[in-house]
């Protein structure tokens, strides 16, 4: 199935829609769709690198307001949103996301944000635990644009040859970027006096 989905994305970067594709694929894959835009963005990007910064814009506006679906769903729609936690494999993930809000608040976004965690159970969640929707912008943002930013402007400048390099480095950065911030986030426990309950 999920092959099947990642070869109609593959084709799809390649229409005279892909445009128009990308933005749709990069808005559902923030709430429920299972590929992420990455798949289409990369292609596109090599195909027309002279609108490799337009491409990555397009893509970080639709993930963030893809990304306000999902927290509208965690949010206002909460039975729908645990059941897609659910059916996503993180049934029990509210309470430890509420935990993690409590006591890292936006750390827990910008982290996620970047690395190969679903981006989806990230912006379901914020909206279950009642996460500030203002600093859920603005984590999103950030996080979203560094990473097609980054992916758009290595494929721009290094061409098709960069792309298997791109695919073996994505984990070392975001093995690094877990490491980072759980560094940061015991060093955030024993400044606090670990004074937050233990998650």
């Amino acid at each position: 199935m999920l092959r099947k989905l990642y070869d109609w994305v593959m084709g799809l970067a390649g229409s005279r829609h892909a445009p128009t594709a990308l933005f749709a694929i990069s808005f559902a894959e923030s709430s429920f769709f299972p590929i992420p835009p990455d798949v289409m963005l990369a292609p596109m990007v090599l195909k027309r690198p002279d609108r490799a910064w337009f491409y990555a814009g397009l893509c970080t506006l639709a993930s963030v307001l893809g990304g306000v679906l999902g927290y509208a769903i965690g949010y206002f729609l909460q039975d729908f949103g645990q059941w897609l936690m659910a059916v996503t494999g993180h049934a029990g993930g509210l309470e430890q996301f509420k935990c993690w809000y409590d006591r890292y608040g936006v750390w827990v976004i910008l982290a996620k944000g970047v690395t190969p965690i679903p981006y989806k159970l990230v912006t379901i969640a914020s909206g279950l635990a009642q996460f500030s929707f203002v600093m859920f912008i603005v984590a999103s943002v950030v996080t979203r644009a560094a990473r097609f930013f980054l992916v758009a402007g290595v494929i721009k400048i290094f061409g098709p040859a960069m792309l298997p390099v791109i695919e073996r480095r994505l984990a070392l950065i975001a093995g690094v970027a877990i490491a980072l911030l759980v560094a940061g986030l015991v060093a955030s426990h024993y400044l606090g006096g670990g004074s937050a309950a233990a998650c």
